[in-house]
């Protein structure tokens, strides 16, 4: 594929990204809906390899605070609110970058099965078909994984949410005590996170090779 540098795109894909209009504005000067594809999911991957490492920072953070053995305890939620709340803001990142590439999908696969109509020659007509198929067939199981380690995602917030609010809410021996109570659950949610990230992100490297061959 001919791709346009890569600085482009951040300009391109900072403009209202989610219409036909747009797309077709993308194609007049020269980015057909292959390579908008292609970009959207080398950003998703990108932004659940970054959400894999928030989660093991805030992992860490909570291994951290089980160990409190005095000192400020005010200090010790803050630095463990400020990594639910990066956590909070990857995850959002991560459902906007699933979404954008939903829509893509549907654009390009649409043009697609539109423009096999117009085939006169049966040979091209199902050589295309075929990859029509292919293409779509490995797309589902990228957008399988993906969703898969996003539903993830959640479970692992809550019980963030929880033991953050409630060290807020009493800054003692007894908060301490629920983070060491849920720290081996908080410990399983978040490593099955991390593998279901890692599967997406496998996935992810394999559709764009795909792409960039077809």
């Amino acid at each position: 594929m001919n791709y346009l540098p890569r600085l482009f795109f951040p300009l391109l894909f900072s403009l209202s990204a989610c219409s036909s209009l747009y797309y077709s504005g993308l194609e007049k000067i020269g980015i057909p809906k292959r390579d908008v594809m292609v970009h959207r999911v080398e950003k998703a991957r990108d932004t659940q390899e970054e959400t894999k490492e928030q989660f093991k920072s805030a992992l860490d953070q909570f291994r951290a605070a089980t160990r409190f053995q005095g000192g400020d305890l005010e200090a010790t939620y803050n630095k463990l609110n400020g990594e639910y709340e990066a956590s909070v803001k990857k995850a959002e990142e991560v459902r906007c970058r699933i979404r954008e590439i939903e829509d893509v999908s549907e654009a390009l696969f649409s043009e697609w099965e539109n423009e096999i109509t117009q085939y006169s020659n049966a040979s091209l007509k199902r050589s295309s078909q075929n990859k029509l198929r292919e293409t779509r067939s490995q797309y589902q199981q990228l957008i399988a994984a993906m969703k898969k380690a996003e539903a993830k995602i959640d479970p692992v917030l809550v019980v963030f949410k929880d033991q953050v609010m409630f060290l807020k809410h009493n800054l003692n021996a007894q908060a301490i005590a629920s983070l060491k109570t849920e720290l081996g659950s908080i410990n399983t949610d978040v490593s099955n996170l991390i593998v279901a990230m890692e599967k997406s992100i496998n996935e992810a490297n394999a559709f764009i090779k795909i792409m960039e061959k077809n």
